[in-house]
Protein backbone atom coordinates (compact mmCIF):
# COMPACT_ATOMS: atom_id res chain seq x y z
CA UNK A 1 0.00 0.00 0.00
CA UNK A 2 1.19 3.53 -0.67
CA UNK A 3 0.53 6.77 1.17
CA UNK A 4 1.67 5.83 4.66
CA UNK A 5 3.91 8.47 6.19
CA UNK A 6 7.48 7.39 6.79
CA UNK A 7 8.11 7.18 10.51
CA UNK A 8 11.03 6.23 12.70
CA UNK A 9 8.47 4.21 14.66
CA UNK A 10 7.89 1.91 11.69
CA UNK A 11 9.86 -1.28 11.20
CA UNK A 12 12.02 -0.81 8.11
CA UNK A 13 12.75 -3.94 6.09
CA UNK A 14 15.41 -3.72 3.41
CA UNK A 15 14.96 -6.31 0.67
CA UNK A 16 11.72 -7.91 -0.51
CA UNK A 17 12.81 -11.42 -1.31
CA UNK A 18 11.43 -14.44 0.50
CA UNK A 19 12.81 -13.45 3.91
CA UNK A 20 11.98 -9.76 3.65
CA UNK A 21 8.48 -10.41 2.37
CA UNK A 22 7.76 -12.92 5.14
CA UNK A 23 9.21 -10.61 7.77
CA UNK A 24 7.06 -7.70 6.53
CA UNK A 25 3.94 -9.86 6.68
CA UNK A 26 4.65 -11.02 10.23
CA UNK A 27 5.38 -7.51 11.50
CA UNK A 28 2.25 -6.06 9.90
CA UNK A 29 0.14 -8.98 11.10
CA UNK A 30 1.25 -8.04 14.63
CA UNK A 31 -0.22 -4.57 14.07
CA UNK A 32 3.05 -2.69 13.51
CA UNK A 33 3.62 -0.41 10.53
CA UNK A 34 6.18 -1.59 7.98
CA UNK A 35 8.16 0.19 5.31
CA UNK A 36 9.48 -2.39 2.87
CA UNK A 37 12.39 -1.21 0.70
CA UNK A 38 13.15 -2.94 -2.62
CA UNK A 39 15.73 -1.68 -5.10
CA UNK A 40 14.26 -3.48 -8.12
CA UNK A 41 13.44 -2.56 -10.84
CA UNK A 42 15.62 0.55 -10.47
CA UNK A 43 18.61 -1.66 -9.85
CA UNK A 44 18.54 -5.31 -10.87
CA UNK A 45 20.82 -8.16 -9.80
CA UNK A 46 22.61 -10.66 -12.02
CA UNK A 47 20.01 -13.34 -11.19
CA UNK A 48 16.66 -11.51 -10.98
CA UNK A 49 14.58 -10.89 -14.12
CA UNK A 50 11.41 -9.18 -12.77
CA UNK A 51 10.39 -6.53 -10.26
CA UNK A 52 8.13 -8.98 -8.39
CA UNK A 53 8.54 -9.48 -4.66
CA UNK A 54 9.73 -12.90 -3.49
CA UNK A 55 10.94 -13.78 -6.98
CA UNK A 56 12.35 -17.32 -7.18
CA UNK A 57 15.62 -17.03 -9.07
CA UNK A 58 16.74 -20.67 -8.98
CA UNK A 59 14.51 -23.73 -8.65
CA UNK A 60 10.73 -23.54 -8.33
CA UNK A 61 10.72 -26.24 -5.64
CA UNK A 62 10.23 -25.84 -1.89
CA UNK A 63 11.37 -29.46 -1.54
CA UNK A 64 9.53 -32.19 0.36
CA UNK A 65 6.10 -31.44 1.82
CA UNK A 66 6.08 -34.61 3.96
CA UNK A 67 5.76 -33.28 7.53
CA UNK A 68 5.83 -36.76 9.05
CA UNK A 69 9.13 -37.95 7.57
CA UNK A 70 11.11 -34.96 6.35
CA UNK A 71 12.58 -31.99 8.25
CA UNK A 72 11.76 -29.52 5.47
CA UNK A 73 8.20 -30.84 5.31
CA UNK A 74 7.91 -30.35 9.07
CA UNK A 75 9.17 -26.80 8.65
CA UNK A 76 6.44 -26.24 6.02
CA UNK A 77 3.81 -27.36 8.53
CA UNK A 78 5.19 -25.18 11.33
CA UNK A 79 5.33 -22.12 9.10
CA UNK A 80 1.73 -22.67 8.03
CA UNK A 81 0.71 -22.78 11.69
CA UNK A 82 2.47 -19.47 12.25
CA UNK A 83 0.55 -17.80 9.41
CA UNK A 84 3.35 -17.72 6.84
CA UNK A 85 2.57 -15.65 3.74
CA UNK A 86 5.21 -17.53 1.76
CA UNK A 87 3.62 -20.89 2.49
CA UNK A 88 0.12 -19.54 1.79
CA UNK A 89 1.23 -18.27 -1.61
CA UNK A 90 3.09 -21.52 -2.34
CA UNK A 91 0.06 -23.65 -1.49
CA UNK A 92 -2.18 -21.49 -3.68
CA UNK A 93 0.15 -21.71 -6.68
CA UNK A 94 1.53 -25.23 -6.49
CA UNK A 95 2.23 -27.30 -9.57
CA UNK A 96 2.56 -31.12 -9.72
CA UNK A 97 5.95 -32.28 -8.44
CA UNK A 98 5.60 -35.72 -6.88
CA UNK A 99 6.31 -35.55 -3.14
CA UNK A 100 7.71 -32.02 -3.37
CA UNK A 101 5.95 -28.67 -3.10
CA UNK A 102 6.74 -26.83 -6.33
CA UNK A 103 5.13 -23.61 -7.54
CA UNK A 104 4.41 -21.56 -10.61
CA UNK A 105 7.15 -19.03 -9.95
CA UNK A 106 5.45 -16.05 -11.62
CA UNK A 107 2.06 -16.58 -9.99
CA UNK A 108 3.72 -17.21 -6.63
CA UNK A 109 5.61 -13.92 -6.80
CA UNK A 110 2.48 -12.09 -7.98
CA UNK A 111 0.48 -13.48 -5.03
CA UNK A 112 3.08 -12.36 -2.49
CA UNK A 113 3.39 -8.95 -4.15
CA UNK A 114 -0.39 -8.38 -4.12
CA UNK A 115 -0.76 -9.46 -0.48
CA UNK A 116 1.92 -7.01 0.64
CA UNK A 117 0.69 -4.18 -1.57
CA UNK A 118 -2.86 -4.59 -0.27
CA UNK A 119 -1.95 -4.68 3.42
CA UNK A 120 -2.93 -1.36 5.08
CA UNK A 121 0.11 -1.37 7.38
CA UNK A 122 2.72 -1.99 4.68
CA UNK A 123 4.29 0.65 2.46
CA UNK A 124 6.56 -0.50 -0.37
CA UNK A 125 9.29 1.91 -1.43
CA UNK A 126 11.07 1.14 -4.70
CA UNK A 127 14.53 2.60 -4.15
CA UNK A 128 17.97 1.29 -3.24
CA UNK A 129 19.31 1.78 0.27
CA UNK A 130 22.85 2.46 -0.87
CA UNK A 131 24.56 2.23 2.49
CA UNK A 132 23.83 1.71 6.15
CA UNK A 133 20.14 2.45 7.00
CA UNK A 134 19.70 5.97 8.49
CA UNK A 135 20.40 6.27 12.21
CA UNK A 136 16.83 7.34 13.02
CA UNK A 137 15.51 3.97 11.81
CA UNK A 138 15.52 2.27 15.18
CA UNK A 139 14.10 -1.11 14.16
CA UNK A 140 15.51 -2.49 10.90
CA UNK A 141 15.59 -5.91 9.26
CA UNK A 142 18.20 -6.30 6.54
CA UNK A 143 17.09 -9.09 4.20
CA UNK A 144 18.98 -8.13 1.08
CA UNK A 145 19.88 -11.71 0.28
CA UNK A 146 23.07 -13.26 -1.04
CA UNK A 147 23.11 -10.80 -3.96
CA UNK A 148 23.38 -7.74 -1.69
CA UNK A 149 24.46 -4.64 -3.61
CA UNK A 150 28.05 -3.48 -3.20
CA UNK A 151 27.28 -0.21 -1.32
CA UNK A 152 25.25 -2.05 1.33
CA UNK A 153 27.84 -4.81 1.63
CA UNK A 154 30.63 -2.24 2.04
CA UNK A 155 28.67 -0.40 4.76
CA UNK A 156 28.14 -3.62 6.72
CA UNK A 157 31.79 -4.50 6.37
CA UNK A 158 32.81 -1.13 7.80
CA UNK A 159 30.83 -1.47 11.02
CA UNK A 160 31.65 -5.16 11.58
CA UNK A 161 35.30 -5.07 10.51
CA UNK A 162 34.61 -8.47 9.02
CA UNK A 163 34.85 -9.57 5.40
CA UNK A 164 31.77 -11.35 4.06
CA UNK A 165 31.98 -15.05 3.34
CA UNK A 166 30.98 -16.26 -0.11
CA UNK A 167 30.09 -19.24 -2.26
CA UNK A 168 29.01 -19.86 -5.84
CA UNK A 169 25.43 -20.80 -6.62
CA UNK A 170 24.02 -21.89 -9.97
CA UNK A 171 20.76 -21.84 -11.93
CA UNK A 172 19.25 -24.64 -14.04
CA UNK A 173 17.79 -24.19 -17.56
CA UNK A 174 14.05 -24.02 -18.37
CA UNK A 175 12.61 -25.64 -21.52
CA UNK A 176 9.40 -25.14 -23.54
CA UNK A 177 7.21 -28.21 -22.97
CA UNK A 178 6.11 -28.47 -26.61
CA UNK A 179 9.73 -28.72 -27.78
CA UNK A 180 10.27 -31.98 -25.85
CA UNK A 181 9.97 -35.19 -27.89
CA UNK A 182 7.48 -37.31 -25.92
CA UNK A 183 8.04 -40.30 -28.22
CA UNK A 184 11.35 -40.67 -26.35
CA UNK A 185 10.37 -39.14 -22.98
CA UNK A 186 7.47 -39.94 -20.64
CA UNK A 187 5.61 -38.62 -17.60
CA UNK A 188 6.20 -40.30 -14.23
CA UNK A 189 7.09 -39.34 -10.67
CA UNK A 190 9.80 -41.36 -8.99
CA UNK A 191 8.16 -44.43 -7.40
CA UNK A 192 4.83 -42.98 -8.66
CA UNK A 193 4.70 -40.72 -5.60
CA UNK A 194 1.68 -38.43 -5.78
CA UNK A 195 2.50 -35.60 -3.35
CA UNK A 196 0.73 -32.21 -3.07
CA UNK A 197 -1.29 -31.43 -6.19
CA UNK A 198 0.29 -34.31 -8.09
CA UNK A 199 -0.91 -37.39 -9.95
CA UNK A 200 2.09 -39.71 -9.70
CA UNK A 201 3.08 -38.72 -13.24
CA UNK A 202 4.41 -35.22 -12.65
CA UNK A 203 7.94 -35.24 -14.11
CA UNK A 204 9.10 -35.61 -17.70
CA UNK A 205 11.78 -38.30 -17.90
CA UNK A 206 14.44 -38.59 -20.60
CA UNK A 207 16.28 -41.96 -20.60
CA UNK A 208 19.88 -42.64 -21.57
CA UNK A 209 21.78 -45.77 -22.48
CA UNK A 210 25.28 -46.23 -21.14
CA UNK A 211 26.77 -45.07 -24.44
CA UNK A 212 24.60 -41.96 -24.47
CA UNK A 213 25.47 -41.22 -20.85
CA UNK A 214 29.21 -41.58 -21.49
CA UNK A 215 28.97 -39.29 -24.51
CA UNK A 216 27.01 -36.74 -22.48
CA UNK A 217 29.58 -36.73 -19.67
CA UNK A 218 32.42 -36.32 -22.18
CA UNK A 219 30.65 -33.38 -23.85
CA UNK A 220 29.82 -31.86 -20.49
CA UNK A 221 33.41 -31.90 -19.27
CA UNK A 222 34.75 -30.62 -22.60
CA UNK A 223 32.21 -27.79 -22.90
CA UNK A 224 33.34 -24.17 -22.64
CA UNK A 225 32.73 -22.84 -19.14
CA UNK A 226 32.42 -19.45 -17.49
CA UNK A 227 35.79 -18.06 -16.42
CA UNK A 228 36.35 -16.83 -12.88
CA UNK A 229 38.02 -13.57 -12.03
CA UNK A 230 41.27 -13.86 -10.07
CA UNK A 231 39.59 -12.84 -6.80
CA UNK A 232 36.90 -15.48 -7.29
CA UNK A 233 39.16 -18.49 -7.76
CA UNK A 234 39.17 -19.46 -4.07
CA UNK A 235 35.40 -19.07 -3.62
CA UNK A 236 33.83 -22.50 -2.98
CA UNK A 237 30.67 -23.95 -4.43
CA UNK A 238 27.66 -24.70 -2.28
CA UNK A 239 27.58 -28.49 -2.16
CA UNK A 240 23.77 -28.57 -2.14
CA UNK A 241 23.63 -26.90 -5.57
CA UNK A 242 26.73 -27.95 -7.48
CA UNK A 243 27.01 -27.31 -11.22
CA UNK A 244 26.56 -30.62 -13.03
CA UNK A 245 29.97 -30.37 -14.69
CA UNK A 246 31.59 -30.04 -11.24
CA UNK A 247 29.74 -33.17 -10.12
CA UNK A 248 30.94 -34.96 -13.27
CA UNK A 249 34.53 -34.00 -12.49
CA UNK A 250 34.23 -35.88 -9.19
CA UNK A 251 33.73 -39.15 -11.04
CA UNK A 252 32.04 -40.39 -14.21
CA UNK A 253 29.30 -42.18 -12.26
CA UNK A 254 28.50 -39.29 -9.93
CA UNK A 255 25.64 -37.86 -12.00
CA UNK A 256 23.78 -41.16 -12.26
CA UNK A 257 23.90 -41.41 -8.47
CA UNK A 258 22.65 -37.82 -8.19
CA UNK A 259 20.33 -35.79 -10.46
CA UNK A 260 20.39 -38.45 -13.21
CA UNK A 261 19.71 -41.51 -11.05
CA UNK A 262 17.46 -44.03 -12.89
CA UNK A 263 15.74 -45.58 -9.87
CA UNK A 264 11.98 -45.72 -9.30
CA UNK A 265 11.16 -45.09 -12.98
CA UNK A 266 10.01 -47.36 -15.83
CA UNK A 267 10.09 -46.33 -19.49
CA UNK A 268 6.67 -47.19 -20.98
CA UNK A 269 8.18 -47.05 -24.48
CA UNK A 270 10.52 -49.92 -23.59
CA UNK A 271 9.47 -51.30 -20.17
CA UNK A 272 11.79 -54.32 -20.17
CA UNK A 273 14.96 -52.24 -20.58
CA UNK A 274 16.38 -50.38 -17.60
CA UNK A 275 17.75 -46.94 -18.46
CA UNK A 276 21.37 -46.34 -17.44
CA UNK A 277 20.60 -42.74 -16.47
CA UNK A 278 17.53 -40.49 -16.56
CA UNK A 279 17.20 -36.71 -16.83
CA UNK A 280 14.09 -35.32 -15.12
CA UNK A 281 12.24 -32.09 -15.88
CA UNK A 282 9.80 -30.55 -13.40
CA UNK A 283 6.79 -28.36 -14.26
CA UNK A 284 7.70 -24.70 -13.81
CA UNK A 285 4.41 -22.88 -14.41
CA UNK A 286 0.71 -23.47 -13.75
CA UNK A 287 -0.11 -23.84 -17.44
CA UNK A 288 2.39 -26.67 -17.82
CA UNK A 289 4.09 -25.00 -20.79
CA UNK A 290 7.51 -24.68 -19.09
CA UNK A 291 9.70 -27.34 -17.46
CA UNK A 292 13.00 -26.94 -15.65
CA UNK A 293 15.85 -29.44 -15.79
CA UNK A 294 16.08 -30.86 -12.27
CA UNK A 295 19.56 -30.64 -10.75
CA UNK A 296 21.08 -29.21 -13.95
CA UNK A 297 22.67 -26.10 -12.47
CA UNK A 298 25.58 -25.22 -14.70
CA UNK A 299 28.42 -22.82 -15.42
CA UNK A 300 28.65 -23.85 -19.09
CA UNK A 301 28.54 -20.93 -21.50
CA UNK A 302 25.23 -20.55 -23.30
CA UNK A 303 26.34 -21.97 -26.63
CA UNK A 304 27.81 -25.04 -24.93
CA UNK A 305 24.64 -25.54 -22.89
CA UNK A 306 22.43 -25.72 -25.95
CA UNK A 307 24.81 -28.03 -27.76
CA UNK A 308 25.39 -30.42 -24.84
CA UNK A 309 21.83 -30.53 -23.47
CA UNK A 310 20.41 -31.27 -26.93
CA UNK A 311 22.32 -34.57 -26.90
CA UNK A 312 19.85 -35.78 -24.25
CA UNK A 313 17.19 -38.09 -25.79
CA UNK A 314 13.93 -36.17 -26.06
CA UNK A 315 15.66 -32.77 -25.93
CA UNK A 316 17.23 -32.83 -29.41
CA UNK A 317 15.05 -29.91 -30.49
CA UNK A 318 14.60 -28.29 -27.09
CA UNK A 319 13.83 -24.58 -27.03
CA UNK A 320 15.21 -22.91 -23.92
CA UNK A 321 13.28 -20.16 -22.16
CA UNK A 322 16.21 -19.58 -19.83
CA UNK A 323 19.68 -21.05 -19.84
CA UNK A 324 21.64 -21.90 -16.73
CA UNK A 325 24.01 -19.54 -15.00
CA UNK A 326 26.35 -18.97 -12.09
CA UNK A 327 26.39 -16.17 -9.51
CA UNK A 328 28.47 -15.38 -6.46
CA UNK A 329 26.54 -15.21 -3.18
CA UNK A 330 27.78 -13.51 -0.02
CA UNK A 331 26.73 -14.07 3.58
CA UNK A 332 27.67 -13.09 7.12
CA UNK A 333 29.71 -14.95 9.69
CA UNK A 334 26.52 -14.98 11.74
CA UNK A 335 27.61 -16.85 14.90
CA UNK A 336 30.24 -14.18 15.41
CA UNK A 337 28.32 -11.09 14.25
CA UNK A 338 24.69 -11.69 15.30
CA UNK A 339 23.06 -12.33 18.66
CA UNK A 340 20.35 -14.87 19.47
CA UNK A 341 17.61 -12.56 18.15
CA UNK A 342 19.39 -11.97 14.82
CA UNK A 343 20.63 -8.50 15.83
CA UNK A 344 23.98 -7.18 14.74
CA UNK A 345 26.14 -7.11 17.87
CA UNK A 346 27.94 -3.98 16.67
CA UNK A 347 24.63 -2.15 16.05
CA UNK A 348 21.60 -3.90 17.64
CA UNK A 349 19.00 -1.77 15.82
CA UNK A 350 19.84 -3.85 12.76
CA UNK A 351 18.54 -7.40 12.41
CA UNK A 352 19.45 -9.72 9.57
CA UNK A 353 17.30 -12.36 7.93
CA UNK A 354 17.31 -14.81 5.06
CA UNK A 355 20.18 -16.17 3.05
CA UNK A 356 22.44 -13.32 4.09
CA UNK A 357 22.61 -14.96 7.53
CA UNK A 358 24.14 -18.03 5.91
CA UNK A 359 21.18 -20.37 5.55
CA UNK A 360 20.49 -22.01 2.20
CA UNK A 361 17.13 -22.74 0.64
CA UNK A 362 13.83 -20.98 0.03
CA UNK A 363 12.09 -22.48 3.06
CA UNK A 364 14.96 -21.86 5.46
CA UNK A 365 15.32 -18.28 4.24
CA UNK A 366 11.62 -17.55 4.64
CA UNK A 367 11.54 -19.19 8.08
CA UNK A 368 14.34 -16.95 9.34
CA UNK A 369 12.46 -13.97 7.88
CA UNK A 370 9.45 -15.15 9.87
CA UNK A 371 11.54 -15.29 13.05
CA UNK A 372 13.08 -11.87 12.43
CA UNK A 373 9.61 -10.42 11.87
CA UNK A 374 8.31 -11.84 15.14
CA UNK A 375 11.37 -10.56 17.02
CA UNK A 376 11.11 -7.09 15.43
CA UNK A 377 7.37 -6.77 16.15
CA UNK A 378 7.83 -7.87 19.76
CA UNK A 379 10.77 -5.48 20.18
CA UNK A 380 8.71 -2.61 18.80
CA UNK A 381 6.08 -3.15 21.48
CA UNK A 382 8.65 -3.75 24.18
CA UNK A 383 7.14 -7.15 24.89
CA UNK A 384 10.08 -9.32 23.89
CA UNK A 385 9.93 -12.93 22.79
CA UNK A 386 11.70 -16.04 23.99
CA UNK A 387 14.93 -16.64 22.09
CA UNK A 388 15.54 -19.94 20.34
CA UNK A 389 17.13 -22.67 22.51
CA UNK A 390 20.94 -22.75 22.61
CA UNK A 391 23.21 -25.71 22.02
CA UNK A 392 26.06 -26.29 24.42
CA UNK A 393 28.44 -25.56 21.59
CA UNK A 394 27.91 -24.15 18.10
CA UNK A 395 28.00 -26.39 15.07
CA UNK A 396 27.47 -26.00 11.36
CA UNK A 397 24.39 -27.62 9.90
CA UNK A 398 24.95 -29.02 6.41
CA UNK A 399 22.10 -26.90 5.04
CA UNK A 400 23.01 -23.73 6.94
CA UNK A 401 26.57 -22.54 6.36
CA UNK A 402 26.67 -20.08 9.27
CA UNK A 403 24.57 -22.35 11.53
CA UNK A 404 23.02 -19.39 13.30
CA UNK A 405 19.56 -20.92 13.05
CA UNK A 406 19.68 -24.41 11.55
CA UNK A 407 16.32 -25.65 10.32
CA UNK A 408 16.05 -28.28 13.01
CA UNK A 409 16.88 -25.79 15.76
CA UNK A 410 14.12 -23.59 14.38
CA UNK A 411 11.78 -26.56 14.72
CA UNK A 412 12.52 -26.70 18.45
CA UNK A 413 11.86 -22.97 18.72
CA UNK A 414 8.53 -23.13 16.91
CA UNK A 415 7.23 -25.85 19.18
CA UNK A 416 7.38 -23.18 21.87
CA UNK A 417 5.99 -20.48 19.61
CA UNK A 418 3.00 -22.61 18.62
CA UNK A 419 2.26 -23.43 22.25
CA UNK A 420 2.61 -27.19 22.07
CA UNK A 421 2.14 -29.05 25.34
CA UNK A 422 4.94 -28.87 27.88
CA UNK A 423 5.25 -32.66 27.84
CA UNK A 424 5.72 -32.76 24.09
CA UNK A 425 8.35 -30.04 24.23
CA UNK A 426 10.14 -31.83 27.03
CA UNK A 427 10.21 -35.10 25.09
CA UNK A 428 11.49 -33.30 22.00
CA UNK A 429 14.28 -31.54 23.89
CA UNK A 430 15.28 -34.73 25.72
CA UNK A 431 15.51 -36.68 22.47
CA UNK A 432 17.42 -33.84 20.82
CA UNK A 433 20.02 -33.70 23.58
CA UNK A 434 20.31 -37.50 23.53
CA UNK A 435 21.05 -37.32 19.84
CA UNK A 436 23.59 -34.53 20.27
CA UNK A 437 25.40 -36.57 22.93
CA UNK A 438 25.40 -39.60 20.66
CA UNK A 439 26.88 -37.64 17.77
CA UNK A 440 29.54 -36.04 19.96
CA UNK A 441 30.57 -39.47 21.24
CA UNK A 442 30.85 -40.56 17.61
CA UNK A 443 33.14 -37.58 16.96
CA UNK A 444 30.55 -35.73 14.89
CA UNK A 445 29.81 -32.17 16.03
CA UNK A 446 27.95 -31.34 12.83
CA UNK A 447 24.81 -33.49 12.76
CA UNK A 448 22.56 -33.08 9.76
CA UNK A 449 19.27 -33.94 11.42
CA UNK A 450 18.76 -32.81 15.00
CA UNK A 451 15.67 -34.17 16.67
CA UNK A 452 13.94 -37.25 18.02
CA UNK A 453 13.48 -39.09 14.73
CA UNK A 454 16.83 -40.83 14.70
CA UNK A 455 20.06 -41.33 16.61
CA UNK A 456 21.90 -41.76 13.34
CA UNK A 457 24.41 -38.96 12.72
CA UNK A 458 23.77 -39.36 8.98
CA UNK A 459 27.21 -38.49 7.74
CA UNK A 460 27.49 -37.70 4.02
CA UNK A 461 28.12 -40.89 2.05
CA UNK A 462 30.43 -40.95 -0.93
CA UNK A 463 29.12 -42.58 -4.04
CA UNK A 464 30.84 -42.73 -7.38
CA UNK A 465 33.24 -39.93 -6.47
CA UNK A 466 30.46 -37.54 -5.43
CA UNK A 467 28.80 -36.80 -2.12
CA UNK A 468 25.23 -37.67 -1.33
CA UNK A 469 23.31 -37.68 1.94
CA UNK A 470 21.11 -40.67 2.65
Amino acid sequence: MTGIKTSSESVHIVGAGLAGSEAAWQVAHAGVRVILHEMRPGRMTEAHRTDGLAELVCSNSFRSDDAANNAVGLLHAEMRRLGSLIMRAADANQVPAGGALAVDRDRFSAAVTKALQDHPLIEIQRAEIDGLPPADWRNVIVATGPLTSAPMADAIREITDEDALAFFDAIAPIVHRDSIDMSAAWFQSRYDKVGPGGTGADYINCPMTREQYDGFVDALMAGEKTDFKDWETNTPYFDGCLPIEVMAERGRETLRHGPMKPVGLTNPHDPTVKAYAIVQLRQDNKLGTLYNMVGFQTKLKHGAQQRVFRTIPGLENAEFVRLGGLHRNTFLNSPKLLDAQLRLRAEPRLRFAGQMTGCEGYVESASIGLMAGLYAAAGHDGAGIAARPHHRRPYRDHRCRSALVPADEYQLWTFSATRQSADKKARWHAAAWQRQDHCEEAGDERPRAFGPRSLDCRQPQRSGGGVSVS
